[in-house]
């Protein structure tokens, strides 16, 4: 991560990812391809290089790579610690999460449900790793996210400024009505500690998806879909 924030971009693979975050005027540095992806890479209006397949499959961590790889500017507010001046009015709050499958797919299902913002902690897994950005299928620019160890305290801002925090709990009530909240934030914790005291003394509400006694416990990107489909219909359950 360390090489990462300091060249101050990401890599991107696939021409349906890198579609979608060529909508992001200026994201996009210069575009990496075998000859085979040369002519249509060009299409994206930004620097070609054309690189040896071997060269290629150095870099790629695609299991069936396309022969095409942007790299992508690194939105330099990321791992700051300041909210943005007009948050929106859902954000996903992410704690601790570990596997970078997840983050991203979280991020996306975020993007998709229209959540405007996400906050991380420094815990979880970095949303500009390539597992990550992958599972968002190029949607990572289309939310602002902020990963930081003040996450606590900008959780605590928004409180204050009249998001209601929340929290996906196994414990939690088995009800929730998502339409009682007009500004948000919905907190998903640890794959599998859940969240920290710290965020559920935040909480105005704990709440837990009712599942059958025949299984245990739901992903948390499967959860976290859930709570966002409802979060966005203004539903509960």
């Amino acid at each position: 991560m360390k090489e990462r924030v300091e060249s101050g971009f990401f890599l991107l693979e696939g021409v349906k990812a890198i579609e979608q975050v060529s909508s992001v005027k200026g994201s996009i540095d210069e575009i990496l391809v075998t000859q085979e992806m040369k002519i249509d890479a060009e299409r994206f209006g930004c620097h070609v290089r054309e690189i040896s397949s071997s060269q290629f499959l150095s870099i790629s961590n695609a299991r069936t790579p396309q022969g095409i790889i942007a790299v992508v500017k690194l939105p330099s507010d990321t791992y700051s610690s300041g909210l943005p001046s007009e948050p929106g009015s859902k954000i996903l709050l992410l704690e601790n999460i570990q596997d970078p499958g997840n983050i991203g797919t979280l991020l996306r299902t975020a993007v998709a449900f229209g959540f405007s913002g996400a906050l991380l902690s420094v815990q979880s897994a970095d949303p500009f790793s390539p597992k990550a950005v992958q599972a968002t299928a190029g949607t990572v620019l289309s939310l602002w996210i902020r990963r930081t160890d003040n996450y606590l305290d900008l959780a605590s801002s928004l409180k204050g400024m009249g998001y209601s925090i929340l929290a996906a709990d196994v414990k939690g009530e088995p009800g929730i009505d998502f339409s009682l909240a007009e500004k948000m934030v919905v907190a998903l914790g640890n794959e599998g500690s859940g969240l920290t005291g710290e965020i559920l003394k935040l909480s105005e509400k704990k709440f837990r998806i009712p599942i059958s006694s025949n299984a245990e416990s739901l992903n948390v990107a499967v959860s976290g879909a859930i709570a966002m489909f409802c979060a966005k219909m203004g539903y509960g359950w």
